[in-house]
Formats: C-alpha cells, structure tokens, sequence
C-alpha cells in the first residue's frame, strides 16, 4: 500500500469546481485519504495573473506507481481542460506528485518529492494542515519545519474548510 500527496491548484474559471471535479477524477483510481482545507494563494513563478486556490490530497493506492499517479494526473488536467502554456502560467488544473511515501525518484520523467515544495508556502501550508510530523525524504526536516523556513506564508489564506466526501 502506497501513501502519496498531491498538490492541486486551479486559477481560471470556476477554480473551485475545477478543484472538486479533479478530485472526483483522482478519487476513480486511487483512495482519497484526507484533504486539506482550500486556499487562496499569489501567484508564484509568474505574477502576473489572477491568484490560485490550492489544497493537498493524502492518497493510497495499492496499485498505482508514482509513474502511474503523473500520468493519472496528466490526464485528469486534460479532461478538466488544461491547455499548454508557458511555465508558471495560469490553469485550469494543475496536479503536482509532491511525495510518494519516503521514495526518491530523479528521472527526466518524474522528481519525488517535488523538487520545489519546500521553497512554495502554498504547498506546505496546505500539507502542513493534514501531514505536519511527514519527513522530506531528502531535506530530513518535516513539513512543518519546512514551513518555518519559507517566505510568503501570510499571504496564504485560507478560503473554504475541506470539501466534505458528498461535495464530491
């Protein structure tokens, strides 16, 4: 049985029911264990662009690889209706693999954990609500170590408690 967290964010269109529809999709192949509440959170990379909704999903699966869970992930931004953009532009949906479990995987494919989480307070916030005492595999401090550490978190804001299991 395998334990992942996935990161989604949504900042065009109707981000909330962008949101709930990807985890209506996640939750077809994979258990969806707990979510974190959603927040509203500044753009991050490109700034110019309207502000995101983000939360974390703790998921199991005893079927699914983390190679497996991209490619779920991929394909539900499609059916959500992602389109190509340019790097840290506005979405749809996006589905990050932030962990999965304690592996280390450093592909062209696939980095686990998410080679940027610690440095994004509107990853951690979110798992830190739902997975504080979780180590980084490769930084060794816990999520709400790391959360400590990275600017920006007072311009996260929480804006709906967790979606309740009949909302989606």
């Amino acid at each position: 049985m395998a334990i992942a967290y996935l990161g989604l964010g949504s900042n065009l269109g109707e981000r909330h029911l962008n949101l709930i529809y990807g985890l209506q999709l996640l939750s077809s192949s994979m258990e969806l264990v707990r979510l974190s509440s959603v927040y509203e959170t500044e753009p991050w990379g490109y700034t110019e662009q309207s502000r995101f909704l983000n939360l974390v999903c703790k998921v199991q699966t005893d079927t699914l690889s983390a190679y497996k869970i991209l490619e779920n992930a991929i394909d539900i931004e499609r059916k959500v209706g992602r389109k190509p953009s340019f790097t840290y532009g506005p979405r749809i949906l996006d589905i990050d693999l932030l962990l999965y479990g304690d592996e280390v995987i450093s592909t062209n494919k696939l980095v686990v954990p998410h080679p940027r989480m610690g440095e994004r307070a509107f990853v951690l916030v979110p798992l830190a609500e739902i997975a504080s005492s979780q180590v980084h595999p490769l930084l060794g401090l816990s999520i709400k170590d790391l959360l400590k550490q990275v600017p920006g978190v007072k311009s996260v804001k929480l804006w709906a408690h967790p979606f309740s299991r009949d909302a989606l």
